[in-house]
């Protein structure tokens, strides 16, 4: 059983990346979904879809890599917040990752948006992961 399900998400992606696959798999949960959402909104992935086997949901991510040499889009996937220390921040402390060139994933009110984003709705929430 997987404890952090947003941490194995991150490494996953991470791990696929560095050795230039096309596809990474991951478990479904609702938090991953709305990860995904976002990522695929910004651009740092092509698609995602759900696949259902027997017991399990899994996401199967179609990752995105540029030119001829396959440079990865994603760069980095920092985790910031981790069960055993949680970081909330309000609207007014939220986050600009490499001065606004990458992202900040932060879990609000009215759901997983990026700090841009939450910023222009004047919400705070908790900071889930740094993308650039």
């Amino acid at each position: 059983m997987i404890n952090d399900t947003i941490a194995d998400m991150l490494t996953r992606i991470r791990n696929a990346n560095m050795s230039k696959h096309q596809i990474a798999q991951v478990p479904s949960t609702k938090i991953t979904k709305n990860i995904l959402k976002v990522l695929k909104k910004e651009g740092f992935i092509y698609e995602f879809e759900e696949v259902q086997e027997k017991l399990r949901n899994h996401l199967i991510i179609s990752l995105k890599y540029k030119g001829r040499n396959k440079k990865p889009i994603i760069t980095e996937l920092k985790r910031i917040s981790k069960p055993g220390l949680r970081v909330y921040v309000n609207h007014k402390e939220l986050p600009k990752v490499l001065g606004g060139i990458g992202i900040a994933v932060i879990s609000t009110s009215k759901g997983v948006m990026t700090d841009r984003y939450a910023r222009n709705l004047g919400l705070g929430g908790e900071v889930l992961c740094y993308i650039w």
